[in-house]
């Protein structure tokens, strides 16, 4: 399911052990076959992700890794998965390894002369976080994201992790601030953040939110203490906007839209959609991850029967397709494609 095979090469394998050998931990077969397709392929880094089986076994991965990395001098590390949990997971661990092992230290090589200059520039990169195909699909959805952003005079430094190589990734520590994009990207900020001090906002640019979100940016980039979830606030105002009935009762109670899906992407176009259209929008979101990622009136939904509870009352609904049967069919449905739903 992976589109990006579709124009480079895959350099994902699985283990290909028997029975046997993974219930006995034949590890050293493993190992061999780690160290032939290394020294074939030469990669820049070997990451070994756990699966069921060998989760319920106990296999040590981490010990693995190191003898592997001993072996054949190329960095080499475990990604702690093990096939129980969701995307987001197990993705935001991917990342967050890179994060760990890669990003080098800013660099201070600039000429004195040129300080200020270099450093009004700086002040305007960006690294862009959690831009996974799962979230965004092709290639061409994360540029749209990154013309967005240049309209308000921000520089990409680097997307996190597509269209762009291990090597513009480890030049993430230049930049001046973090946008997580989607929940994938929040591990990987957190890291930057407590080895170089890059702070990071919580926002995928949207409509008209991506003016707010810019606004955030150059708060953080100043110092200015400010929420990291920058939709949150804006979805806060919108509904105090909209409270013109004058009842206690929440608006986003009775929402007249409602998204399903992952937090921060639908929490970005749901304070797009109250900014611009002064509509009520309520986020149904399936996935395990959402602490401090959704707002007051939006739900955590566990399992499918739960969704079809929730989604009785709703009007407009705007998700991916394969949630249509659930819906009710008086509901008008809009059909918001996501390869990991």
């Amino acid at each position: 399911d992976e589109i990006r095979w579709y124009e480079e090469d895959s350099l994902i394998f699985i283990s290909g052990l028997t029975e046997i050998d993974a219930i006995m931990g034949n590890d050293e077969k493993f190992i061999h076959d780690i160290e032939e397709a290394a020294r074939d392929l030469k990669p820049r880094f070997i990451a070994l992700a756990s699966s069921p089986i060998p989760y319920m076994n106990g296999t040590d991965f981490p010990a693995i890794a190191e003898v592997t990395e001993q072996d054949t001098g190329i960095p080499t590390f475990a990604v702690p998965t093990n096939g129980m949990h969701d995307y987001v997971r197990g993705a935001g661990m991917a990342l967050e390894a890179i994060a760990e092992h890669f990003v080098l230290p800013k660099s201070h090589a600039e000429d004195v002369s040129n300080k200020n200059t270099e450093e009004k520039g700086r002040n305007r990169l960006v690294n862009l976080l959690g831009v996974t195909p799962l979230d965004f699909g092709p290639l061409d959805h994360a540029e749209t994201m990154k013309r967005s952003l240049e309209q308000y005079g921000w520089q990409i430094n680097s997307m996190w992790a597509m269209g762009d190589s291990l090597d513009q990734l480890s030049k993430s520590a230049d930049a001046a601030v973090n946008v997580v994009v989607s929940s994938v990207g929040l591990r990987a900020a957190k890291v930057l953040q407590r080895k170089f001090g890059t702070p990071y906002v919580v926002g995928a640019p949207v409509g008209r939110f991506t003016e707010k979100l810019s606004e955030a940016m150059e708060a953080a980039v100043s110092g200015e203490k400010e929420d990291n979830v920058v939709y949150a606030a804006c979805r806060m105002s919108a509904k105090n906007l909209q409270d013109a009935n004058d009842t206690k009762e929440s608006p986003r109670h009775r929402a007249e839209i409602t998204l399903i899906g992952e937090p921060v992407t639908m929490g970005s176009l749901a304070a797009a959609i109250e900014l611009q259209y002064g509509r009520s929008v309520r986020v149904l979101c399936p996935l395990e991850e959402t602490e401090g990622l959704l707002t007051p009136g939006d739900e955590a939904v566990c399992g499918e029967e739960m969704m079809e509870e929730k989604l009785k009352d709703a009007g407009i609904i705007a998700a991916d397709p394969l949630y249509r049967p659930i819906c009710p069919k008086d509901a008008q449905f809009f059909e918001l494609p996501h390869i990991a739903f």
